[in-house]
């Protein structure tokens, strides 16, 4: 052989491992995409029975066409804390006699007949035509289904083209004595074996290494002798993705690379020991035949097909062999406790854009529980304060900052990448309601803050403001209620009922400070209280506020709008009738208890009143100018003159925005008035 033959030959050898492994890589990958995170959702779900999860494992990787994925897969839920480990074992397990389904598919290029209709089922015959279908799909096509159907033929085409071409360059050396004598070498169980473990190693693929092999045998006389070895090797180079993927996962992503390690490494070298100590007393005939490429995926089929079985009630044994190599130690589990939910967000789902949207979408509803049950916890303190709630309250509040921080830099990165236009829907709704997310965790934080504050001057409510607040309160619970749960069941009815029970919780905040007032002048509640009173109202009212932001978020990217505020002014501006009737039942359910006596019916007027009004005009922002103007007269003064500076300007500030509400209102009549007309 001349320099330029032993050139064509490296260069096509080369070329066509080139693209068999780059049609492997876009088929695969056509195939997850195709599947939308739905392989790996139901990886994560059908792993506690231990044979479903066997066959499960099977059916994924000869679905996506290779070991080194589904194992990757599994590697990346495990570390996220979806799938244990005695879940994992099982499927990887099943994984090792699924990708024995790539090697029978390569074999169909055997097939050699005069029939013309036999002759088609020889991929080389469909593979042109599966190729332009393909490219038709993949470039002209906007539906992301049928892109992705396009890149799964085409990357079957290639792969197959690929095939051939190895096959083709090789085949000068069928009657190549060197070749042959130095093939024969690999014969030797130990030479045979490593070639087989560094070569996979070396391409990241069993199947690569596998489909050379056949790719020789379809050219070449390669006896069983020389392709068992090679195969059985094949298995445990493998291993090299899982274990580099594992790389920076933490230690149980590192346990269940080394689950598939382990048992690769015990099935090969448990089937070397045993079949050739047999083959040295018992000579098998069948080793100095000629493999042919059906022939190389029988052996790789039946090693799994025996060794996965056998070892699946052992299956718990691996589990022990990895935890023993990587012990379990007290910071490993302070921080699976501390991270629990967080480590759904694994960078290694990025590569699948839709399970990685689903991923973050479990932590953002988790962070919503976790800012639901502050709220919930932090409520009850202002009646009775403990400690131990409190600071339960404050750790909820810091677990959803960082559950903000790491899910808003996780969207982020999926954003980067290519989505579906329902997931980019998803991916924007999540983005704006994990910050809404947040701050009720705040507030949470706030009321406990204030809680904590009454409990240390021993200071309470009066038993009428701690009705009011009662009543005040449970709006606010069933309005996070209400938001929540359209947010996690996407309910748009339920959204729908968000808006008009936030107007009713400003309309209660507005009615419990003038309230307050009317017992502030009598006596019956102090002014320290009402700021009490005044920061918790607030708290309340932006509570409300955000779970508005929720609700209307999926309203509008639903309908494909982004603009929050001109959709709550719009809503506000044409009240329908639905809406009208809504906000009325829930003016009904949360009624404050009926006063005694009108406001101009007051009893005398406590002499403290006066000597506090400035910080009681403060206090009286949300009333009207008439309160301002009673405060100003129970404060003893007849004139505006006689205040303050500082006091003048804020009446002024009130009076003239109250004017300002007041012409808004106005115009906002006429303009309902016109449409109507």
């Amino acid at each position: 052989m001349n320099s330029m033959e032993l050139f064509s030959l490296i260069a096509g050898l080369l070329g066509g491992l080139a693209l068999f492994m780059y049609g492997m890589n876009v088929m695969s990958g056509g195939l997850t995409k195709a599947a939308g995170g739905k392989l790996e959702a139901a990886l994560s779900k059908v792993t506690r029975h231990p044979i479903i999860a066997y066959i499960f494992g099977v059916g994924v990787t000869a679905l996506v066409q290779s070991s080194s994925a589904s194992t990757v897969m599994v590697v990346g839920l495990v570390n996220s804390g979806i799938m244990t480990l005695k879940e994992a074992v099982n499927i990887i397990l099943g994984a090792n006699l699924g990708t024995t389904f790539t090697a029978w598919l390569l074999s169909l290029n055997a097939i050699s007949s005069d029939n013309f209709l036999i002759n088609l089922l020889k991929p080389t015959s469909f593979t042109p035509f599966l190729a332009i279908i393909g490219i038709v799909l993949y470039m002209f096509s906007k539906k992301d289904k049928k892109n992705n159907i396009g890149l799964i033929l085409i990357g079957f085409s290639v792969l197959m083209f690929g095939m051939s071409m190895m096959s083709d360059a090789v085949s000068p050396l069928k009657n190549d004595k060197g070749f042959q004598n130095v093939l024969m070498t690999f014969s030797n169980p130990a030479i045979g074996f490593l070639v087989g473990v560094f070569f996979t190693m070396v391409i990241q693929s069993s199947a690569g290494t596998i489909g050379i092999m056949q790719a020789l045998a379809a050219s070449v006389h390669i006896p069983y002798s020389v392709a068992l070895p090679v195969v059985v090797g094949a298995e445990v180079g493998t291993c090299i993705t899982a274990i580099l993927s594992s790389l920076g996962a933490n230690k149980n992503g590192k346990r269940t690379a080394l689950m598939h390690l382990y048992f690769n490494v015990i099935k090969a070298v448990s089937f070397m020991i045993i079949f050739y100590t047999l083959h040295a007393f018992v000579h098998f005939a069948f080793m100095d035949r000629t493999a042919g490429m059906v022939g190389i995926a029988s052996i790789h089929t039946l090693i799994n097909l025996v060794a996965t079985p056998l070892m699946l009630p052992f299956s718990g044994l691996l589990v022990k062999m990895a935890m023993a190599t990587i012990p379990i130690d007290e910071k490993e589990r302070e921080e699976q406790e501390e991270m629990l939910g967080i480590t759904k967000l694994d960078p290694r789902f990025l590569s699948n854009p839709p399970f990685a949207l689903e991923q973050a979408k479990q932590v953002a509803m988790d962070m919503a529980d976790f800012a639901r049950e502050g709220l919930e916890k932090a409520i009850p303190l202002l009646e009775e304060y403990d400690t131990d709630k409190a600071d339960e309250v404050r750790r909820l509040e810091e677990k959803v900052d960082r559950y903000e921080d790491q899910l808003g830099t996780y969207l982020m990165q999926i954003n980067n990448h290519h989505l579906a236009e329902a997931d980019s829907r998803t991916l924007s709704i999540l983005l704006h309601c994990m910050t809404d997310f947040e701050r009720i965790s705040d507030h949470s934080l706030n009321i406990a803050q204030i809680a904590r504050n009454m409990r240390d001057k021993n200071e309470h409510f009066s038993a009428k403001a701690s009705e009011e607040l009662r009543i005040f309160s449970n709006a606010v619970k069933e309005i996070v209620d209400l938001a929540f749960q359209s947010f996690q069941n996407q309910d748009l009815k339920l959204a729908k009922s968000v808006e008009p029970l936030e107007e009713v919780i400003d309309g209660l905040n507005m009615e419990m400070k003038r309230r307050h007032v009317r017992r502030l002048r009598k006596g019956k509640c102090t002014v320290e209280m009402g700021l009490s009173l005044s920061e918790l109202g607030t708290d309340y009212e932006r509570i409300a506020d955000h779970c508005s932001n929720i609700a209307v978020c999926l309203l509008e990217v639903s309908a494909g709008l982004f603009d929050t505020h001109e959709y709550i002014e719009h809503l506000k501006e044409e009240k329908n009738q639905e809406f009208e009737i809504a906000v009325d039942l829930y003016e009904r359910k949360y009624r404050f208890p009926a006063m005694k006596k009108g406001f101009d019916e007051e009893d005398e007027i406590d002499a403290s009143f006066a000597e506090n009004h400035a910080v009681i005009v403060d206090l009286m922002k949300s009333d009207d100018a008439e309160i301002v103007d009673e405060a100003i007269a129970s404060a003893g003064l007849s004139k505006k003159d006689a205040l303050t500076e500082k006091v003048k300007d804020k009446v002024k500030d009130k009076v003239k925005k109250e004017k300002n509400k007041d012409k808004k209102d106005k115009e906002k009549k006429e303009k309902q008035k016109k449409a109507k007309e």
